[in-house]
């Protein structure tokens, strides 16, 4: 596929080695593909990240879900929690993509969802990322804290209002990022964000601070 391939394009996607099963989604004229980083004990599959992908396809941007881990390696409980194992696999990933799919021009963003979100923020503090911006959705930012000074891309951390823990572990590591930052307070929401009207909430903050980051 040509990066500046106007048609879209939904296609499974095997990234070798190790094996990682992935589905990318491209809308059609769309430049610019967020790839996402699933919390432990989930999957490429997660109904609240495929729901939050949809919401941001339909504002024109790409999106791309897949396994940081084989089945194998998500066998060993010990994998589900290597974050620097987890931020390795989100930099390969988004390397396939500039590589293998013909992405290089394209502008990336990563979402991340609990453990996923301190993936995403370690990968995006690596020196040779070119990650455009970061969104955590109720995520252990904290299980990253060494990394988060480094972080140069715009992030925002989505929390719950009665997620009391997670709110405090994220105010924390809010005040360790030097980048372009914000922290969202979703008013009455748990950690899954299940009560009425939250998920909503969240998915339009994400959506609008890729499109303002990413989008052209």
């Amino acid at each position: 596929m040509s990066g500046t391939d106007a048609n879209a394009v939904a296609r499974a996607v095997r990234i070798e080695p190790p094996g990682l099963e992935g589905m990318l989604d491209l809308p059609a004229g769309c430049r610019s593909v967020v790839v996402f980083a699933h919390g432990s004990g989930s999957s490429r599959l997660s109904p609240r990240n495929n729901a939050v992908a949809q919401e941001l396809r339909e504002a024109g941007l790409g999106t791309f879900l897949f396994d940081l881990l084989t089945d194998a390696e998500a066998a060993d409980r010990a994998n589900v929690f290597d974050i620097p194992l987890l931020a390795d696999r989100l930099s390969l990933a988004a390397g396939w993509l500039r590589e293998k799919e013909g992405l290089a021009r394209w502008r990336f963003g990563y979402f991340g969802a609990s453990t996923g979100a301190a993936a995403a923020l370690t990968a995006a503090a690596l020196t040779d990322s070119e990650v455009g911006a970061v969104v955590s959705r109720g995520g252990r930012p904290d299980l990253a804290m060494a990394s988060l000074p480094a972080v140069r891309a715009p992030t925002l951390l989505i929390v719950g209002g009665a997620d009391d823990v997670v709110l405090a572990l994220n105010r924390k590591a809010y005040s360790r990022l030097r980048c372009e930052k914000a922290l969202e307070i979703v008013p009455g929401a748990g950690h899954l964000f299940e009560e009425p009207d939250t998920f909503a909430a969240m998915t339009e903050l994400a959506r609008d601070w890729f499109a303002r980051h990413l989008g052209d």
